[in-house]
């Protein structure tokens, strides 16, 4: 689903070897795998990768890129949390999530914190290039499937049991198998804060184990 918006001339970030981009992955095989992705479509130029999120902000601040393809879950801090930091660094960069994570909660909070696009890495082989053109020409990209879960379900509905954006991220990692460390990790912070996160959110919910956890995730689709 692409949704219009006003952001740069079309050809205001297209160099003569065509749009650049810095790819953010902690895993060099999925680095590797998204540049052969894009630079066998042809008008994309990598121009530098990075493996957490502090290397993400230098090589963004040093290249100034067209496009940033960024994991949603990286070491060094919250990509969420980045997401606004490296707009306001190099705002003619737009920048595409590329994640695992097919919750409808996590690619709303991407794209209200400021990425364009939206992409699973399942389907990254067929939706990849159309996010990062559409990002470039200053147009948001959320992977069809999303899209369409979208269309069914409004932004407006109010989260379950008024859990914050970040409880139910932090609910999506425990329905997922994560331990407190792992999601400590995975978001930046401390082991302390996700088991203050976890105790809210079970208290909000009345669950305590992760096999009811889960089932509440499904059902209100934080998981699939």
């Amino acid at each position: 689903m692409r949704l219009s918006t006003t952001f740069m001339d079309d050809t205001e970030q297209l160099s003569n070897s065509g749009v650049t981009i810095v790819l953010a992955d902690d895993h060099a095989i999925v680095r590797s795998a998204l540049r052969t992705v894009l630079e066998e479509e042809g008008g994309f130029t990598v121009v530098a990768e990075a493996g957490d999120i502090g290397a993400a902000v230098r090589k963004v601040s040093a290249y100034k890129p067209a496009v940033l393809v960024l994991d949603l879950n990286m070491p060094g801090g919250s990509s969420l949390d980045a997401i606004p930091r490296l707009r306001q660094m190099s705002p003619r960069t737009a920048i595409v999530v590329v994640t695992i994570d097919d919750s409808l909660p996590s690619a709303r909070a991407a794209l209200r914190a400021g990425a364009h696009g939206f992409v699973l890495k399942e389907a990254a082989d067929t939706e990849l290039v159309d996010a990062v053109q559409a990002a470039a020409r200053g147009h948001r990209y959320l992977d069809p499937h999303l899209g369409a879960r979208a269309a069914a379900e409004p932004e407006g509905v109010a989260r379950p049991d008024n859990l914050s954006a970040r409880e139910c991220e932090v609910l999506g990692l425990i329905a997922r198998g994560y331990t407190n460390t792992e999601i400590a990790d995975q978001l930046g912070l401390s082991v302390r804060t996700v088991e203050s996160h976890r105790s809210h959110l079970q208290h909000k919910t009345e669950i305590a184990t992760r096999a009811e956890l889960f089932s509440y995730a499904r059902e209100h689709h934080i998981v699939d």
